[in-house]
């Protein structure tokens, strides 16, 4: 009788004991709770924060000038006293230009490494690659632009007969390399993230490990890497002083006529909305209308980068939830 009363004790104990700690766990886990969705709120609030400020800081040329102005002219004089002119198009243009450019040279490449990565490579060669991927990542812009400026400038202009390398192609190729790093993480997750059983049933097959990749894995992460690819161009097209060493910065529009059809010039140098900022912010007249006009100019390039971060993300949780149901 005594030994029962004593277990019994034991095991009422033991319970309280358990209800105490399962009542603080709840209270930590409630707390963390609250903890994340306040940082995730903070978010949102400065991305507000930062569209507020842009709006106000540039309705004044939004006002005057008016955003078609900005969006189709091609006339950049926004100091000129007279016939002043806010075309933001060869800004816009060769943005989009050197991005392009970029991803051409960086998409068949981070996409091939990718699938390398993760599907090919031995356990100690995917240990070495992918440190070496993040490591790319970190590299400071400054010193890849200064590596396209003394090193692939002149390599750019000896091949195609410049006087100066500093060109759209030039900006192009180390903006391809700065994507790099984006465009393998997110493919190579997308990979992973393919079930299994995916591989296991094209095997079951008969299909080889090449079939399998071609047929069954990449169609089945083509969602997670065309979320990479975007946000590969997102990054490119935010990128500032890489560019502003390397694409030469003249306000032109550069296309050519090849058999009546006119492609842009990558031998020709460029300006880009972000290098603008950075040429110009620095040495306006602050509250003057050329002053309103840069921001009307990083509101752009904010909308640009936003819609594409967006779509990236839609696409990363179509794919999630299309595993999630398979």
């Amino acid at each position: 009788m005594e030994g029962e009363t004593h277990e019994a004790v034991e095991n009422k104990s033991v319970s309280n004991h358990l209800k105490q700690r399962s009542l603080k766990t709840n209270i930590v886990d409630v707390l963390i709770e609250k903890m994340f969705f306040l940082f995730g709120m903070m978010a949102v609030v400065v991305l507000m924060l930062i569209l507020y400020f842009l709006v106000r800081e540039s309705r004044d040329a939004l006002v005057e000038v008016g955003i078609l102005e900005f969006l189709t002219g091609t006339r950049w004089y926004p100091s000129s006293p007279q016939g002043a002119g806010y075309g933001a198009l060869p800004f816009i243009f060769g943005s989009f230009m050197v991005t392009i450019g970029a991803l051409v040279i960086s998409v068949p490449w981070g996409v091939f490494t990718a699938i390398f990565i993760a599907e090919i490579a031995p356990k100690r060669v995917r240990e070495v690659l992918k440190p070496v991927v993040e490591i790319l990542a970190i590299f400071p812009s400054v010193i890849l632009g200064f590596i396209a400026l003394v090193v692939i400038s002149p390599i750019v202009a000896n091949v195609f007969g410049l006087t100066n390398g500093l060109n759209a192609l030039t900006a192009s190729i180390i903006l391809g390399v700065m994507s790099l790093p984006t465009i393998i993480s997110i493919s190579e997750d997308a990979l992973k993230s393919v079930p299994k059983d995916y591989r296991e049933a094209a095997y079951a097959l008969g299909a080889t490990k090449w079939e399998t990749i071609k047929i069954v894995i990449f169609p089945a992460a083509k969602s997670g890497i065309t979320a990479g690819i975007m946000l590969g161009f997102g990054r490119a097209v935010g990128e500032t002083m890489a560019v502003l060493m390397a694409a030469g910065n003249a306000i032109d529009l550069p296309l050519t006529e090849i058999f009546g059809v006119h492609l842009p010039n990558y031998l020709t140098s460029v300006r880009t909305l972000t290098a603008n900022i950075a040429i110009e912010g620095s040495d306006v007249p602050w509250g003057s209308l050329h002053y309103s006009s840069l921001f009307v100019i990083a509101l752009i390039l904010f909308v640009i980068t936003f819609i594409v971060n967006m779509g990236a993300d839609l696409l990363i949780t179509r794919q999630r939830r299309k595993i999630k149901n398979d």
